[in-house]
């Protein structure tokens, strides 16, 4: 009943969304049209009660215009565009609601295999909100056993379709990153508890990383990267970072300058794109792109 009542919310605030304005006998339209309403009408009781929850539940403000019609629309509507849980929550259950209900159409749409690991979020969850260390079974990418052995989950983080884990090992005494999908087995720790220090922001200690890398002993660099003119209008539609800003454009490049720490996976990030971006500033690390290139180039020159 709960996940119904959701994807209800979740398909008034998309039509209202998408129409930016709407009165009610265009919404109730829209609503017989949807298989949800089981060809039952939207009463204008139900309408209120329905936007109420969706105001509380996405932080949104959901106005009407009593001029010309009593038009419904979003005030705030700039806050679908944050990368927060609410919109995150929000976009998931749209897209789920479009595929039910276009599963005819099923050979037709194409989704991206997403790797494993999504079984243990909710203990994980659990965990985090109830102060419980966790207990995992963890494969790494670098060697060739498995390990076990505890951890203090502080957050976890969506990053390139895959979850990670953000825990402090007790053992190493620092914060590391889990991928979900290298976890063989976990088991929340009920009687041992933990807390985590006030000083420890999630959305703050990421602010200054491009992905889910971290080193603490990177300084934030002032990064210029000269761009093709086709790539840019990627960078422009997804950033690299939130820091990223455009300086100068021309017919043939843009200068693009973003303040981050250049950890490994920023690397990769600049490297995938090969000769459509080029780091200008600072040279230190326009020389460790330079270095990588050019041992692509010895392992396919000869």
């Amino acid at each position: 009943m709960a996940k119904n009542l959701l994807n209800k919310y979740v398909w008034l605030v998309e039509t209202i969304y998408k129409a930016k304005r709407i009165t009610f006998e265009e919404i109730n339209e829209k609503w017989l049209d949807n298989d949800m309403s089981e060809g039952v009408e939207l009463a204008l009781r139900t309408f209120h009660k329905w936007r109420i929850a969706a105001e509380e539940m996405f932080g949104l403000a959901i106005e009407c215009e009593r001029k010309g019609g009593y038009h419904y629309y979003i005030a705030n509507a700039n806050e679908l565009k944050k990368g927060n849980i609410r919109n995150w929550l929000l976009n998931t259950v749209s897209v789920s609601n479009l595929l039910v209900d276009n599963l005819h159409m099923k050979d037709r749409i194409l989704l991206e295999e997403v790797p494993s690991g999504q079984e243990y979020l909710s203990d994980i969850i659990e965990a985090m909100k109830q102060g419980n260390l966790v207990n995992i079974t963890y494969q790494s990418y670098w060697r060739k056993n498995s390990n076990t052995f505890d951890v203090e989950p502080y957050c976890v983080k969506l990053f390139k379709q895959r979850w990670y884990l953000i825990a402090r090992s007790p053992y190493y005494d620092k914060v590391m990153t889990y991928a979900l999908d290298r976890i063989l087995d976990l088991e929340v720790l009920a009687d041992e508890k933990f807390s985590m220090p006030d000083t420890f922001i999630p959305s703050e200690f990421f602010e200054e990383y491009y992905g889910v890398v971290f080193d603490e002993d990177l300084a934030v660099e002032k990064i210029k990267l000269k761009v093709s003119a086709d790539q840019a209008n990627y960078l422009r539609s997804l950033p690299l970072h939130h820091s990223q800003q455009e300086n100068q454009t021309t017919d043939k490049y843009s200068i693009f300058e973003l303040e981050l720490c250049p950890t490994y996976d920023f690397y990769q990030e600049i490297l995938r794109n090969g000769e459509e971006i080029e780091v200008l500033e600072p040279l230190w690390l326009r020389k460790e792109i330079a270095g990588e290139i050019e041992k692509m180039w010895n392992k396919y020159k000869s």
